[in-house]
């Protein structure tokens, strides 16, 4: 009887189709992780452009722009520091507070503006309007953790530490100096600011907001086309990022000297090995703006975690700067969450950040874009002087009169 051949896959054979297939899937993973990426880009620009709408929508109705750094003023009842931050928020709300009812937020809004039960056994019962200060520990206020979509990126994978995170800055312009005066201040009595702080935050707070001030698009003098209304910036990893986790303790040099808000880079605390992390050893073993001995938790602690709290309105956590280009490291002189320095956009994106300018437009600048002399002290800077900090300087102005092309 004839046998009948059966025919199969050699060993050899095998393995080359199990190669083949290797390689095409090595192939085809970059550009499925691009289109993944690129897609979760456009949702981090949609989500920039609704923000943007909503300021409008916010002008439109108040004639004015939502305020950095608003909300209930001190509560003189008690020199307690903690009770006075429960039962108020000492007007350190940020700008996308005001922005909730334009944004589909109306029941957050409402829970926030009204009194709200309160069953934490920490604070007022009910809590007031408004809240307590959304910063530090104060997590006892449900409003302050909860996270909203449209205020994160898809591309950062940063989750809440305590209070829910944003990816969406309000530009303070060109130059930091006195920023912490601005969130300090009360607005009467001992902790107001005196007449030569007011002229510094007037001389040198340049940009689309200013803290605790009153602005609409009629202080706009540049255009609203050519000026950033808000910056990207990414969220901290506890990684020690150079673009997510300040140097502070720098002293004036940082506004005052050359090099400026590049002493950071100067002095070598970045890791040599690791040009995009500090170098861990510059970093105290205890927290200088706490209780004393207050020991340090890494790069999480609350105060330093950028991007940490879209209900704050402290630099850290919801303002930028064009000073240095964008993704560069954060180079305070002071300590504390809204110190003089550096305060940069950044992203998860490859290249560069989103912004958001004044007429609503998101554009994606990239981080080779022209940044000046970036070694001009911010300390020299007149209120109404171009910018030396370039083309990107130039955009955080609000009334620098420079002319440019167009930068995209």
């Amino acid at each position: 009887m004839r046998r009948r051949k059966q025919s199969a896959f050699t060993l050899v054979e095998l393995l080359v189709v199990i190669s083949i297939i290797g390689v095409l899937v090595g192939l085809l993973l970059p550009a499925v992780q691009m289109a993944r990426e690129a897609a979760r880009r456009m949702s981090c620009s949609n989500n920039f452009k609704q923000i943007g709408l909503a300021v409008h929508n916010y002008h439109t109705t108040h004639n004015q722009l939502p305020t950095q750094g608003s909300g209930t003023d001190w509560d003189d009842t008690t020199l307690n520091i903690y009770e006075q931050s429960y039962n108020s928020n000492q007007l350190h709300l940020s700008y996308m507070v005001g922005l909730l009812p334009f944004l589909e937020q109306q029941s957050l809004w409402d829970e926030i503006s009204k009194p709200l039960a309160n069953t934490s056994g920490a604070g007022p019962t009910p809590w007031n309007p408004m809240g307590p200060t959304p910063y530090a520990g104060y997590t006892e206020y449900s409003p302050w953790m909860i996270e909203i979509p449209g205020f994160r990126c898809p591309s950062d994978p940063g989750t809440p530490i305590g209070l829910a995170r944003t990816n969406y800055a309000a530009c303070i312009g060109d130059d930091s100096v006195r920023s912490s005066s601005g969130w300090s201040h009360r607005r009467g009595g001992s902790g107001s600011l005196s007449d030569a702080d007011r002229r510094a935050v007037k001389r040198h707070l340049r940009g689309f907001f200013v803290p605790r001030k009153v602005m609409a698009f009629k202080d706009i003098i540049d255009g609203l086309s050519n000026t950033i209304m808000a910056g990207e910036i990414a969220t901290d990893l506890g990684d020690s990022d150079i673009r997510t986790r300040g140097s502070f303790e720098n002293g004036d040099m940082v506004y005052t000297t050359t090099p400026g808000v590049k002493h950071c880079r100067s002095s070598n605390q970045i890791d040599a090995t690791r040009p995009s992390f500090w170098d861990p050893s510059i970093f105290p073993t205890h927290d200088p703006g706490a209780t004393a001995g207050a020991k340090f938790t890494g790069a999480t602690l609350s105060g330093t975690t950028r991007g940490g709290s879209w209900a704050s309105s402290h630099n850290i956590f919801t303002a930028m700067t064009t000073i240095l280009a964008p993704n560069t490291e954060l180079c305070m002189g002071s300590w504390g969450p809204s110190a003089e320095g550096n305060w940069s956009a950044s992203s998860r994106h490859q290249g560069g950040v989103h912004i958001l300018l004044g007429d609503g437009a998101v554009r994606f600048v990239t981080d080779s874009i022209d940044a000046g002399n970036t070694e001009f002290p911010m300390a020299n800077i007149e209120q109404g002087q171009k910018s030396p900090y370039g083309i990107w300087g130039a955009l955080g102005t609000r009334a620098g009169k420079e002319s440019f092309e167009s930068p995209f």
